[in-house]
C-alpha cells in the first residue's frame, strides 16, 4: 500500500474527526475567544461530561451499537438528586446517597431494557431510542403526578404549588461543585478538578480491566457473532442484558457527575439531550456503531464541545445573529449521526463486497 493509499484510508475512516476539526479551525477565530478562555471551558466540558460517554463503551464491546437507552439511568440519576434535595443531604454525602438510591432504580430499568433489545436483535439503536421516550412518559408521570402525592416529598422548595409534582427547575446548590471543588489546582490561571479528572480515570481503568475479564471476552465474542458465541457455550442474551446493565448503571452515576457541575436540575428536560449529545461526541471522536475506545470519548469530547463553545459567537460576529449557532450546534448533533452511520453501513457493504470477492477467488483457485 502506497503512502497515497495510506493518507486517503486513514481519512476515510476518521472522516467525522477530520470534518470537525476543520469546522473548529474557521469557527475559533471568527469566535474571538482567547486561548485561555477555550481550554478552560473545554476542561469543564471534560469534567461535566466524559463519564456519561465512557457509559456507552461497553455495549459496543457487546455488539449492541450506540445505548441511547443510557437516558433510563440519566433519569435515576436525577431522581436520586431530588430525593436528596428534598432530604437536605450536601456535598459529597449527598451525591454519594443520590448514586445509591439510582443503582437499584438503574439496574431494574437496565435489565427491562435489555430485554427488549434481545427482542430487537439488528435493531437495538432506533429500539433503545424510542425506549427513552416511552420511560420518558413514565418518568415524567412519576415526577410530576407522584411526587408529593404518593411519595412523600417535603420540602416546599421542591414541589408546585398545588401540593403535588416536582418544580420545572430544582436548585442543586446543597451538591452544586462538590465534587469538583474537593481538590483543585490551576495552571496558568485555569482550574482543574483533580478529583473528578480522578473518577473519570477510574471508570476509564475499569472498562481497559473490564475488558480483560472473562465476562468482557464473552461480550466481545457475543459483538463479533452471536451464533459462534453460542456455540461456544456463551449465554448470548445474559450477557448481552448484563452489558446494558452495567451501561445504565454508569449514566445514572454520570448523570449526577454532570449535574453537581451544572448546580441546577431541569426535572423534565435535563434527560432528554443527554443520550443524543453523548452519542454525538462518541462519534465524533472516531468510534463506531462496532468499535469505540477510551481515545474516542476524550477526542470526541474535546472536538464536539469546542463546536459547543465557539458557534454562536461565530455565527454572531459572521452574521450578526448568536441564534444560528445555536441551530447550527443542533443541527450538527443530528447531522454527525446521519453521517456516521451511513459511512458505517458503507464500509460495511464495501468489507463485505472485499469478502465475497476473495472467496470467490480461492473457489476458482480449488477448482
Amino acid at each position: 500500500m502506497t503512502k497515497t493509499q495510506k493518507v486517503l484510508r486513514f481519512m476515510g475512516n476518521n472522516t467525522v474527526p477530520i470534518l470537525f476539526l476543520i469546522i473548529c479551525a474557521f469557527g475559533i477565530p471568527l469566535s474571538g475567544y482567547s486561548a485561555n478562555y477555550l481550554v478552560s471551558e473545554v476542561i469543564v466540558r471534560i469534567a461535566r461530561n466524559s463519564f456519561l460517554i465512557v457509559s456507552l463503551l461497553i455495549p459496543i464491546l457487546a455488539g449492541m451499537g450506540l445505548n441511547f437507552g443510557m437516558t433510563l439511568g440519566a433519569m435515576a440519576g436525577q431522581i436520586g438528586l431530588i430525593f436528596i434535595s428534598d432530604w437536605g443531604i450536601a456535598g459529597i454525602p449527598g451525591m454519594l446517597l443520590a448514586m445509591i438510591i439510582s443503582t437499584p432504580i438503574s439496574i431494574l430499568l437496565g435489565w427491562w431494557c435489555g430485554k427488549i433489545l434481545n427482542l430487537a436483535k439488528g435493531r437495538e439503536m432506533v429500539t433503545s431510542y424510542i425506549i427513552g421516550f416511552f420511560m420518558n412518559g413514565i418518568y415524567q408521570m412519576i415526577v410530576l403526578y407522584g411526587m408529593g402525592a404518593i411519595i412523600p416529598i417535603r420540602s416546599n422548595a421542591l414541589v408546585l404549588p398545588r401540593g403535588y409534582g416536582i418544580r420545572n427547575t430544582v436548585n442543586l446548590i446543597g451538591i452544586r461543585k462538590s465534587l469538583d471543588n474537593l481538590l483543585t489546582i490551576r495552571l496558568f490561571g485555569i482550574p482543574i478538578p483533580l478529583v473528578t479528572f480522578a473518577v473519570i480515570a477510574l471508570l476509564c481503568l475499569f472498562v481497559l480491566w473490564f475488558k480483560k475479564t472473562k465476562l468482557g471476552q464473552d461480550m466481545r465474542a457475543v459483538g463479533q457473532d452471536m451464533e459462534v458465541a453460542r456455540a461456544a457455550g456463551i449465554r448470548v442474551e445474559h450477557t448481552r442484558i448484563i452489558s446494558i446493565i452495567i451501561s445504565t448503571v454508569f449514566a445514572g452515576y454520570g448523570m449526577i457527575l454532570y449535574l453537581q457541575n451544572i448546580g441546577t436540575l431541569n426535572t423534565y428536560n435535563s434527560h432528554m439531550q443527554i443520550g443524543m449529545f453523548s452519542v454525538a461526541a462518541l462519534l465524533v471522536g472516531g468510534a463506531t456503531v462496532a468499535k469505540a475506545n477510551i481515545r474516542n470519548v476524550f477526542l470526541g469530547v474535546i472536538l464536539f464541545h469546542l463546536m459547543f463553545i465557539v458557534s454562536p459567537m461565530a455565527g454572531k460576529n459572521l452574521i450578526g445573529q448568536a441564534q444560528l449557532g445555536e441551530y447550527f450546534r443542533v443541527f450538527v448533533s443530528y447531522g454527525v449521526i446521519t453521517i456516521s452511520l451511513v459511512l458505517y453501513e458503507v464500509r460495511k457493504k464495501r468489507d463485505r463486497g472485499l469478502a465475497g470477492l476473495v472467496l470467490a477467488a480461492e473457489q476458482e483457485e480449488t477448482v
